[in-house]
């Protein structure tokens, strides 16, 4: 059976690409993005990757 870690991560909206290139490195996967508690500008990525057993 094949077993998630998962990570949230707050993104900058003008640096978005960057901080999202940095974590598919490490090899996680962007599962979706929301809004931020604090409005629009202030966004959260949702990650997942394959965790090694």
């Amino acid at each position: 059976m094949t077993t998630w870690e998962y990570a949230t991560i707050p993104l900058l909206t003008h640096n978005t690409k960057q901080i999202l290139d940095t974590w598919g490195e490490d090899g996680w996967e962007l599962v979706t993005v929301i809004p931020g508690p604090n409005g629009p500008e202030n966004l959260v990525a949702y990650l997942k990757r394959k965790r090694d057993n």
